[in-house]
């Protein structure tokens, strides 16, 4: 794996995004050992901070899990993730509803989010 120093995307969001994709399509599968922080990081040049934010977001998204000194891993993908979801949904739909947005603003809300998110 490769950083451009150059892109518009800072470093520790290539190594998330590569390293996600990567994983959805199977390239690394499930249960596969990823590089320790500092390992990876000397790897790519770059400071263990860097890469150790990239670990930590894609934990949150449900893409890997971290074994304590085992490691971290590729995670099944859905169990995770899907909760996540689910919750931020959910948190969402209670916050929308108490800012007195009606079901349909509500709506109009998170599909222009996602329409900034996913169509970038």
């Amino acid at each position: 794996m490769t950083v451009d120093p150059d892109a518009a995307e800072p470093p520790y969001e290539q190594i998330r995004a590569r390293i996600a994709e990567r994983a959805r399509s199977g390239a690394l599968p499930v249960g596969y050992k990823l590089p320790t922080v500092r390992g990876f990081a000397e790897e790519l040049g770059l400071a263990a901070n860097t890469v150790a934010k990239a670990y930590r977001a894609l934990e949150a998204d449900g893409v890997i899990e971290t074994r304590g000194r085992n490691g971290t891993f590729i995670a099944a993908p859905g169990d995770t993730a899907a909760r996540e979801a689910a919750s931020a949904a959910r948190a969402y739909a209670e916050r929308a509803q108490r800012l007195g947005l009606g079901r349909e603003a509500a709506l109009d809300a998170v599909r222009d989010a996602l329409r900034a998110v996913y169509e970038r």
